[in-house]
């Protein structure tokens, strides 16, 4: 059957009035049941429910806006270096924050600041303009953003770090157990001579990591020897991955294997091995930390502890969410378990 112009548009420009009068009720009934409020009959919300659906009815944002005073805006916040160095393991955590917030109809809205951010720099306007609900900060900050942020009394929530300042929600991996799956896996294959290259050893992922790897050792009965361990405070990257394994070689020739803290620190280790005729495994096994897609694109693919991401950005919200309806700012710490990938870049030499 074909729809006459005039109809096309009645249905698509339908408003709140149009709804009312359909369902036979009042505006105020029809945003009741729009904004899911308790207080209306079931028959009534029902009756308003198909006149929606035969309208075709969007309600705007802004006038939901006006009855549940929150904006359906989530703000998500991370450094400018970790946005641009750290390979795709944020970009997939925003990515679960992105499809969770759809799934309840709230947008995400995305801000870099520095990693340098001090005391007076500016916030994201969505902070200072109070256009989001609530904050999902992503990876470590300055303790001079998070003093800026409590100001606003806004709930927030934290993913892979857990600041010193406030006590905050967080969402973060068993970086603990990851260490410890990396190098048994590598003390299990024969390897004594294990080295541990790491970035940003300020970080408390990384720490963990790197407590896991000594625990492992101790454990094992093997001696950490410091010269093994090479860390920093740079961003964990190819380059930095590269040069540290330049280091660790200069120092000590008899290592057989290395446990990088991230996947893009393992990517820069493994082509050191390689422009020095290394060959991984057979001379060097190498293991990452993260699960990024390019692990089964290189050559060996690179065995790996595996973090979900994207359940990561999912909880965050789910996490966030609850703050916002309850009012609760009782800090919740949510530990995401990891799982270890074996691939081609390890090999046994018992």
């Amino acid at each position: 059957m074909l729809i006459s112009v005039k109809r096309l548009t009645e249905i698509m420009c339908a408003t709140i009035k149009d709804v009312a009068e359909e369902a036979k009720v009042s505006i105020a009934t029809v945003s009741l049941v729009v904004n899911n409020h308790g207080r209306i009959s079931q028959e009534t919300r029902k009756k308003v429910l198909k006149a929606i659906k035969k309208l075709n009815y969007l309600p705007s944002r802004s006038a939901r806006r006006l009855v549940s005073r929150k904006t359906g805006n989530i703000g998500f916040i991370l450094t400018e270096e970790h946005f641009l160095h750290t390979e795709p393991f944020y970009t997939r955590i925003f990515l679960g924050t992105e499809f969770e917030a759809r799934a309840i109809d709230h947008y995400v809205l995305l801000a870099t600041i520095s990693s340098s951010y001090k005391k007076g720099d500016a916030l994201p306007r969505f902070i200072s303009e109070r256009n989001v609900d609530g904050i999902i900060v992503a990876g470590k900050v300055p303790d001079a953003l998070t003093e800026s942020i409590s100001r606003y009394k806004i709930p927030v929530v934290f993913i892979d770090f857990s600041p010193v300042i406030g006590d905050y929600p967080n969402v973060i991996t068993d970086n603990l157990k990851g260490g410890l799956l990396a190098t048994d896996h590598l003390i299990q294959n024969g390897h004594k001579n294990i080295a541990f290259v790491g970035g940003e050893i300020s970080h408390p992922s990384i720490t963990e990591r790197l407590r896991g790897y000594k625990l492992a050792l101790e454990r094992a009965h093997l001696n950490s020897d410091g010269e093994l361990v090479m860390t920093n405070d740079e961003f964990l990257s190819r380059q930095n991955g590269y040069n540290s394994a330049k280091k660790l070689f200069e120092l000590q020739k008899n290592i057989t294997a290395i446990f990088a803290a991230n996947d893009a620190t393992a990517f820069g280790v493994m082509q050191y091995l390689k422009d020095n005729n290394h060959k991984i495994p057979d001379d060097v096994s190498v293991v990452g930390f993260d699960d990024v897609e390019a692990d089964l694109l290189i050559d060996p693919p690179l065995t790996t502890v595996k973090v979900p991401k994207l359940e990561m950005g999912i909880e965050a919200v789910q996490l966030l969410l609850t703050m916002i309806k309850s009012s609760n700012g009782t800090a919740k710490k949510i530990v995401i378990p990891v799982e270890l990938k074996v691939r081609g870049s390890t090999k046994s030499i018992n």
